[in-house]
């Protein structure tokens, strides 16, 4: 997955609370064999027409989101099942960072082994972003990854919580299958000094 440390963006907005993972990335795309293309799936029954064509007036489908890292959403955000599917998807779409005042546990994590950061906010720094999104659909949001800071269109800022282990992995660009791996000499200069006689 891609590192990174800092990150500036406007912000794509949906506010509806409670969004699940069914939601996010409905079941019937959970078949596929890797992640490429599951941005195009990304709030399927949401986004789309019937016939295929998107929906004018959905958030992702707006001109002025697209190119954003950033996702600004309602509170609970990620409930339902564990379908690692849902980060997948909106990495897939080009988000890095969804904020929200709340997430689903099991969400949160599979965003921090996705390359995605789930940044939990107050109520009133979340309500400070709406109004400053509403002004202007291009105002810029800052997340500092390396200092785990989090700076307003106002110039305002305020930290984030960010377990230390995936702050590490996030900014290095690994999972944890890559983290251990980083320790492959280490690993096997072990396995050659305690090798035992069968």
């Amino acid at each position: 997955m891609a590192s990174f440390s800092k990150i500036t963006s406007h912000a794509v907005v949906i506010t509806s609370e409670n969004i699940d993972t069914d939601q996010i990335i409905p079941a019937r795309f959970l078949k596929v064999l890797d992640k490429d293309g599951l941005g195009k799936s990304l709030f399927c029954d949401w986004r789309y027409n019937a016939d295929g064509t998107d929906k004018a007036d959905f958030p992702l489908n707006l001109p002025a989101s697209q190119g954003a890292q950033i996702l600004l959403a309602g509170d609970n955000f990620g409930c339902g099942s564990s379908r690692e599917h849902a980060p997948w998807a909106l990495v897939g779409w080009g988000l890095r960072v969804v904020i929200s005042t709340s997430f689903a546990d099991i969400f949160k994590g599979n965003s921090l082994k996705n390359g995605l950061l789930p940044v939990v906010v107050s109520q009133e720094v979340y309500q400070k972003l709406l109004a400053a999104q509403k002004a202007d659909p291009k105002a810029q949001i800052t997340v500092d990854l390396t200092q785990k800071l989090l700076t307003l269109p106002d110039g305002s800022s305020t930290s984030f919580p960010v377990d230390s282990f995936a702050q590490h992995c996030l900014l290095n660009g690994i999972d944890q299958l890559g983290y251990i791996l980083s320790f492959d000499e280490k690993i096997k200069g072990f396995e050659t000094a305690h090798t035992y006689a069968s």
